[in-house]
């Protein structure tokens, strides 16, 4: 062999040798940075790996700013927690002193925790931040150690606290969503521990995240339609309600008329999502909106008399006379104030002045199957709304799958069925966004983990009534406002209707005579609405009517939307 093919050969070994060396580094690299990447971020992270070998990781939840931003309603916090070794422990008071001076604990758990010898790891205090836990670790106590540790946290406190939910254990150790959006979603939020960190390194590898390790799994992060400056608005006004009337429960819910995102939805009482555990009875967890039903009253007449108007059984000049009551099948049936305004009482009149006799007039020129057909089939009142929230319930109409006169009656007025406020809220608003049923709805979008923004369609069937009707039922319900109610926004139409509902005795039982259910619903302005506005209020005290107790904080957030989001005149 040659003096020449030697040199060649020795330059293509080191060549080779090298190329080999650089590829392993590069697979190190890529195993140090990428694969392994989570398990050393977490060491580095930590002083010492706690015992479960894991830190809690959890999708987020957004609100969204009148302007588009996202504002965090559900995160994670970053800070330490403190465990202890009670076998090391030689001086329990020196240590409950030394914890107690730097966050609050109760003597008697640190002691009972102390008091376990044969358990290595006790912990004692939890969310701790970077200043606490220095101010422990200088103290050099025995048997105490301080981790790194990740929680839920929610920025905004109590603000929309039953539509967000929580996050809580649950009988297997894990944490998981219980109620609101944080139960619903799950499965979005959730955090399996498998997923891959990628950094600038691995965008080296072309498309690594997509071709390699593609996520295959919904994961990520939430995106909701809330307003957090609407939501703080509308839960101030339904806790001045609430405040004032010693009401049972009070509720308000802001939604956009044609899309179904629900911009506000607030319920008190309620709870603080970052100490929902003080709450000692579980019920206020609950949302009313979708797993209480209520006899909705008077609120339900706009949806009667516009499907009136469609089959041309009446005009708002329709006429009756009103003798202030009527018999059906034996009994008598008043209207709210017992009085009669006599003949030549038009439909308007009806509205205007919320006339239970002249509904009863409607319903029985309609006969009790268009009737029935419209409030069940096709405004879907006894229907879930497949709003996405947990525990959704049907509303109770079985009174209308009979041919029992009364019950026809008492619905043509809003009593004898039932539904949630979300379903009514939904049948109402196909009066101002051209006669669709919409989904109403929290999420918009998922900001998946793969980098991919998943927008959320949401469906709606109709229409259910002619342009022409809904511009009339719309005019019918301005002039409730100007001419029944004497109210309204200056330069704004504002087409509404209130409800004084009887609440029903459990188990059948009649209803009360001093208990009332309470509701206002609105659109606005009328001529191209933007929101719809609901409000009720559950059994207020020493007060009978709706716009009483719902007129002024009605109009007042009425003001407020129009003026919040410049909203131009129509009048």
């Amino acid at each position: 062999m040659s003096d020449s093919n030697i040199h060649h050969q020795r330059i293509s070994i080191i060549i080779t040798g090298v190329a080999i060396l650089g590829g392993i580094i590069v697979i190190r690299l890529f195993m140090l940075q990428v694969i392994d990447s989570k398990e050393y971020r977490d060491r580095a992270e930590r002083q010492y790996v706690t015992p479960s070998n894991s830190v809690f990781d959890r999708g987020s939840i957004y609100f969204t700013s009148k302007d588009g931003t996202t504002v965090a309603a559900a995160t994670i916090q970053d800070g330490f927690k403190a465990a202890i070794n009670p076998s090391q422990i030689t001086n329990p008071d020196q240590l409950y002193t030394a914890i107690n001076a730097v966050v609050p604990v109760v003597q008697s758990d640190v002691l009972a925790s102390i008091a376990k010898k044969n358990d290595p790891y006790e912990e004692i205090a939890k969310h701790l931040t970077q200043q606490q836990a220095d101010a422990l670790t200088t103290q050099k106590i025995p048997g105490l150690t301080l981790y790194r540790d990740k929680w839920r946290y929610y920025p905004g406190g109590a603000l929309a606290a039953k539509a967000v939910g929580f996050v809580s254990y649950k009988n297997d150790n894990t944490l998981v969503g219980s109620y609101g959006l944080e139960q619903y979603y799950n499965d979005v939020l959730s955090r399996n521990g498998s997923q891959f960190y990628v950094n600038f390194f691995a965008e080296i590898f072309a498309n690594i995240q997509s071709s390699v390790f593609k996520n295959t799994t919904a994961t990520g992060d939430i995106v909701t339609s809330i307003e957090p400056s609407v939501q703080a608005q509308l839960e101030q006004t339904v806790a001045d309600i609430k405040t004032k009337w010693s009401s049972e429960s009070v509720g308000g819910i802001v939604m956009d008329p044609y899309t179904g995102e629900i911009i506000a939805m607030a319920q008190v009482p309620t709870f603080d999502l970052n100490n929902y555990g003080a709450e000692k009875d579980n019920g206020v967890y609950s949302n009313p909106f979708v797993q209480n039903v209520y006899e909705m009253g008077s609120i339900v007449k706009p949806l009667i008399m516009a499907a009136a108007l469609e089959n041309n059984v009446v005009t708002p000049q329709t006429t009756y006379n009103d003798a202030g009551s009527v018999v059906i099948g034996g009994k008598t049936i008043y209207n709210f104030d017992k009085r009669g305004r006599g003949p030549g009482t038009s439909m308007q009149d009806v509205l205007n002045q919320s006339l239970n006799t002249g509904m009863i007039y409607v319903e029985q020129h309609m006969g009790k199957a268009l009737f029935k057909d419209y409030l069940l089939n096709k405004y879907k009142l006894g229907q879930k709304t497949g709003v996405d929230l947990p525990g959704e319930v049907n509303g109770l109409v079985s009174g209308l799958n009979g041919d029992n006169d009364v019950n026809y009656s008492n619905a043509a007025f809003g009593q004898g069925i039932a539904t949630t406020p979300i379903n009514i809220v939904r049948g109402f608003t196909s009066l101002a966004n051209g006669g669709y049923l919409v989904t109403p709805h929290l999420v918009t979008a998922i900001d998946q983990e793969d980098g991919t923004i998943k927008k959320i369609d949401y469906p709606k069937s109709g229409p259910l009534l002619k342009p022409e009707t809904l511009k009339t039922i719309d005019g019918m319900l301005v002039h409730v406002v100007d001419d029944g109610y004497h109210r309204g926004i200056k330069n704004y139409t504002v087409a509404a209707k209130t409800g004084t509902a009887q609440i029903a005795k459990p188990n059948g039982g009649g209803y009360y005579n001093d208990r009332n259910l309470h509701s206002m619903i609105g659109f606005f302005p009328a001529t191209n609405p933007k929101y719809v506005l609901y409000l009720y209020d559950y059994y207020p005290k020493n007060i009978l009517y709706s716009i009483q107790t719902l007129g002024d904080p009605f109009f007042n957030m009425v003001q407020f939307l129009t003026n919040y989001y410049n909203i131009p005149p129509d009048r």
